[in-house]
């Protein structure tokens, strides 16, 4: 059993889509072990994507994900790394296969409606950003 975090980011909150996009999730077999709705600082939008604080687009990432609430869920699954990566598409909405997340809600690169985690050990480390041993049913 595999744990990963995946998020729904401030487009996918506020234009609706949070039901469809978990939906999807268990569609697919993947099992919600925590959820919370949040709405995050700029302070604490950055210290999560700190690994990319040296990248260009770094403070707009911050900007956006600071700017409404997101839902975090650390979903658990056998291969739910790769199973939540194909299920999201691609990073750019406009290369995502048909029938992805980021295909039929996201708008842009930049408000591409849902994060995941790409490995193991950054599923590790973002889920215990969001969640501590307590909040897993």
């Amino acid at each position: 059993m595999e744990r990963t975090l995946s998020m729904i980011k401030p487009d996918g909150v506020r234009n609706g889509h949070i039901g469809e996009i978990i939906a999807r999730f268990e569609k697919a077999g993947l099992k919600i072990a925590a959820m919370r709705l949040q709405h995050l600082t700029k302070e604490e939008a950055g210290k999560f994507y700190e690994v990319h604080s040296e990248r260009p687009f770094y403070q707009d990432l911050v900007d956006f994900i600071s700017s409404g609430p997101i839902v975090a869920m650390a979903l658990e699954g056998e291969n739910a790394i790769a199973k939540n990566r194909e299920l999201m598409g691609a990073t750019n909405p406009a290369e995502a296969a048909e029938g992805t997340i980021r295909k039929d809600f996201a708008k842009s690169i930049d408000e591409n409606t849902v994060h995941g985690s790409d490995a193991v050990a950054t599923a590790k480390t973002e889920i215990s950003f969001f969640f501590t041993d307590k909040d897993f049913v």
